[in-house]
């Protein structure tokens, strides 16, 4: 990993692009990576690669910061960029790059690692929900100082079944009990979405709404329970703070 703090330039990070999301929101606020770089803030050299797309990010030590998106593909479909992109993420660990994985990606940097993926066993989990951290999470560099309860975005049908052996299990809620965890010193798997916010969620509700009727799920009742969610949108700019003190 580069020092930016010795080479006078604005620490380099890349988005990995997983999916993109439906034609109708991406048409009214734009795609994944968009999102993520406005919450991510100023002061980082941000570069997209879609790797879905089979764009290459390259050797994991040109960044100095690594996010990674959400995707509507399911990370037990084994697709060859995915199992290459989970390749790469484990060397990007080893090498000690902070990381941030959301979503797929969070599900992916558990497969990385032997943890197991696939489909929850209760069905979807989409709106706004509680997540509880544990108390072992006050002393992680990148959640710890958030609330012990706190409100969150999210929308996913596969879960992380099991945790690698390596992992540290940070949060989890009623529905999802893997909702974060973390690999070494510096990496993040986060299932809810920080980079949410109540307007993208709710069009998210309206998209799905006839599956989740099928699911015997409220659309309407989820819809009206959306609210903001500070705290979770917050770790975008805490994860943007750390890669920019590394």
């Amino acid at each position: 990993m580069a020092d930016s703090q010795t080479t006078g330039r604005n620490p380099r990070l890349v988005i990995l692009k997983t999916g993109s999301t439906y034609p109708s929101i991406k048409a009214e606020f734009g795609d994944f990576d968009q999102w993520f770089i406005r919450e991510l803030g100023e002061g980082l050299d941000i570069s997209v690669v879609n790797v879905a797309a089979g764009e290459s990010p390259g050797h994991p030590e040109q960044w100095d910061g690594i996010v990674i998106t959400g995707s509507p593909a399911m990370v037990s479909e084994r697709a060859d960029w995915s199992e290459r992109t989970a390749t790469w993420l484990a060397s990007a660990v080893t090498l000690q790059i902070p990381m941030l994985a959301v979503c797929y990606g969070h599900q992916l940097l558990a497969h990385a690692f032997g943890g197991d993926v696939g489909f929850h066993p209760q069905g979807r989990e989409s709106g706004t929900f509680s997540v509880e951290l544990f108390d072992s999470t006050t002393t992680d560099p990148l959640l710890g100082t958030l609330p012990k309860r706190f409100q969150a975005q999210l929308t996913h049908r596969q879960s992380v079944l099991r945790l690698p052996e390596c992992a540290v299990l940070l949060a989890s809620n009623e529905f999802e009990p893997h909702q974060a965890f973390r690999i070494g010193s510096c990496a993040w798997g986060v299932q809810f979405h920080p980079e949410f916010t109540p307007e993208i969620m709710k069009a998210y509700l309206e998209v799905q709404s006839s599956d989740l009727e099928t699911e015997n799920q409220d659309a309407s009742a989820l819809i009206s329970s959306v609210t903001d969610t500070p705290e979770a949108a917050s770790l975008l700019r805490r994860f943007s703070d750390l890669v920019l003190n590394n």
